[in-house]
């Protein structure tokens, strides 16, 4: 069973930097289309970042300039470089990896943001 596992997540001043990762386990299968969503309190979860094939992203408007996904080096694991955190960037963050047109996600990280 595919399972994805985030870390990175944390407290951190208005303008400081996080890395958040991620892996997945339990295939053989590589996934090519990777992303990161965030849901803050109240609100529905968005799309944050995305990966196809290690070279085509897609960024949020409001994160475009700021943050950056990266492909992992080590099979199926995405990382992503937030900067110039505001507080609007305070939401539980959540991995996504499809294999074969199949959704995983990760259990979510808590980013805050203080100001």
């Amino acid at each position: 069973q595919v399972q994805l596992v985030e870390s990175g997540g944390g407290l951190v001043q208005a303008g400081g930097s996080l890395r958040l990762s991620c892996a997945a386990s339990g295939t053989s299968l590589i996934s090519n289309d990777m992303g990161w969503y965030r849901q803050a309190p109240g609100k529905q979860r968005e799309l944050v970042a995305r990966i196809i094939s290690g070279a085509t992203t897609t960024y949020a408007d409001s994160v475009k300039g700021r943050f950056t996904i990266i492909r992992g080096i080590v099979k199926n694991t995405v990382h992503l470089q937030m900067n110039s955190l505001n507080s609007e960037d305070t939401a539980v963050y959540f991995c996504n990896e499809n294999f074969f047109g199949r959704p995983y996600w990760g259990q979510g990280t808590q980013v805050t943001v203080s100001s």
